[in-house]
């Protein structure tokens, strides 16, 4: 499906030249059928599409789609560093313009690689992943969160602030601090850590310049959601040359080595000194514990609808595994309670990095998500999160594209479960053994709305005002905005059937153009406001 926008703020849904609109429109479905088991959890489904008929459509479809999108080492975004301001924002575009086009609706964009920023920034350095040099501003000047977040908001995809909590520097970093960065402007805060600099989580400098820097973003920039990764007390390392063990973490072996301790002597002592009575080990998880419970509450203070996601390494502790769960444990090792997290309420969406394949039995993916469902007491989102850069990426165990396709289908077999993100949006960008195609043909054959997330509001907005219009390229749905509404979830009907779409709200035209002939004769659109609530249905037929 080709998106146009023209000068007049009208969203053309216009056929592609291959397939045309017939092959599109007629493969969507609603929220996604629930596969059954197979043998040895891989699921048996059938990927052909429903067809919806009868007076009135289904209920809009509902899956968090996301893609994570690394800027630490020119992951993803931009493809090297210091390339003009001009290129890094064509290959943003490229990057949302894949991202809808396969249905997605959301990114999770780093902003934050290593106490640096892809922003404007008043408390940390421009990072050197986006200029070449920390501390160095964009030539010309420009906002690449700004340009991020309008852009996204303009196809109807949300936008979600990845912040790094505590890394200050990355081992693949290759220029020198800026004077500005923590490391030079609070060094008791900051301590060296093979070939990283860490923020000491026990020092509160480091945890309240986190919250500062998270919170700023969070006031200045639309974003729809806050998100954090899996760095708290970093990942052990063997000797102090080594460059970090967050890949080691993945294979059973290498995480049962010896390990260099973290230095952080002086905060222990201090809280010993001050009379504290936990274990080390204690003490450590209630340093990350408080800045999840401050990021949680400071965001919401600031604006309700901005939703907070973690997303931890996908095993769990130790006392509380499956049978025949084995691996490096976040809990002993990263000083990450993520159970405590989820049952305390102190998030919105947890998105576990089950990077594993669903018949390898000591990490099996259905068996670790079933884990964290069952942490899951507050009802909170649980949106796995899913290794798809590791289809056809020439290491000795890639992922084939049917081993991605079958983890969304195992997602899709738990009625909790309604979403999932992609680490990271290169493989989809490159559509490595066809898999953007296969995701397309098989995963998602429409659009999606966003689940709600009714505790943090559930006020429907108004349903917006529809009137019609038969035009030469097909039918012109006008719409009136209500007010918060952020996006529309459109049925049209071609002869008997259904066929679901959506589009920004603040487009107040949308056409919908003739299917091999078959033209739109009715519609039934809802408003969507930021929290994913929808309005009452507003219809209109010719």
């Amino acid at each position: 499906m080709v998106l146009a926008f023209n000068a007049k703020k009208r969203l053309t849904l216009a056929a592609g030249a291959a397939g045309g609109l017939a092959a599109i429109l007629a493969a969507c479905t609603t929220t996604p059928p629930r596969p059954g088991p197979g043998a040895a959890g891989v699921p048996v489904v059938s990927h052909e599409p429903p067809h919806f008929t009868g007076e009135q459509p289904p209920p809009a479809p509902r899956e968090f789609r996301a893609a994570w999108v690394s800027t630490v080492a020119n992951i993803d975004w931009p493809s090297r560093s210091n390339l003009p301001p001009a290129k890094q924002q064509a290959e943003a575009l490229a990057i949302l313009d894949r991202a809808k086009a396969l249905n997605l609706n959301a990114i999770v964009l780093q902003v934050r690689p290593s106490a640096d920023a892809i922003y404007p920034s008043p408390l940390e350095p421009w990072s050197e992943y986006l200029t070449g040099k920390q501390g160095k501003e964009p030539q010309p000047a420009w906002d690449p969160l700004q340009f991020w977040v309008a852009q996204a908001h303009l196809r109807g995809l949300e936008l979600h602030a990845w912040f790094n909590p505590y890394r200050a520097r990355h081992s693949a970093a290759r220029s020198p601090l800026a004077k500005e960065h923590i490391a030079n402007t609070q060094p008791q805060a900051v301590k060296k850590y093979g070939k990283y600099l860490w923020m000491d989580p026990g020092e509160e400098a480091a945890s309240r310049h986190t919250l500062e820097v998270i919170l700023d973003v969070v006031r200045r920039y639309d974003i729809d959601g806050v998100h954090i990764d899996d760095y708290f007390y970093p990942y052990p390392i063997e000797a102090p040359s080594a460059t970090g063990a967050e890949a080691a973490a993945l294979d059973v072996p290498a995480w049962q080595k010896p390990e260099v301790e973290f230095p952080d002597q002086p905060s222990w002592q201090r809280y010993v000194q001050g009379g504290g009575k936990l274990d080390r080990a204690s003490w450590r998880r209630q340093n990350v514990d408080k800045l999840i419970e401050a990021i949680y509450t400071g965001i919401h203070r600031e604006k309700a609808w901005v939703k907070f996601g973690i997303s931890p390494f996908g095993i769990g502790r130790p006392d509380r595994r499956p049978p025949g769960i084995a691996g490096f444990s976040q809990y002993d090792k990263l000083y990450a309670d993520a159970e405590t997290w989820l049952q305390k309420g102190w998030l919105d969406y947890l998105a576990p990095q089950l990077y594993w394949p669903i018949a390898q039995a000591p990490q099996a993916f259905p068996v670790l998500l079933d884990y964290w469902l069952a942490q899951n007491t507050h009802a909170r989102h649980v949106w796995p999160g899913i290794f798809t850069s590791k289809t056809a990426d020439g290491s000795g165990k890639p992922f084939s594209a049917d081993e991605i396709v079958q983890q969304i289908d195992v997602t899709r077999m738990r009625p909790t479960v309604n979403g999932h993100v992609h680490f990271s949006m290169a493989a989809l960008m490159q559509n490595r053994a066809g898999l953007a195609d296969k995701l397309k043909r098989n995963s998602y054959q429409s659009a999606a709305l966003i689940p709600a997330s009714p505790w943090l509001g559930d006020q429907a907005p108004p349903a917006p005002a529809v009137a019609l219009k038969r035009g030469a390229n097909g039918l012109t749905v006008s719409l009136t905005t209500p007010k918060n509404a952020v996006q529309y979830a459109i049925w049209a009907r071609y002869g008997d059937e259904w066929r679901f779409t959506t589009a920004a709200a603040s487009r107040g035209e949308v056409v919908l153009a003739d299917d091999g002939g078959v033209p739109a004769r009715s519609v039934v659109v809802t408003a969507v406001d930021r929290l994913g609530n929808e309005s009452p249905r507003a219809s209109a037929r010719l």
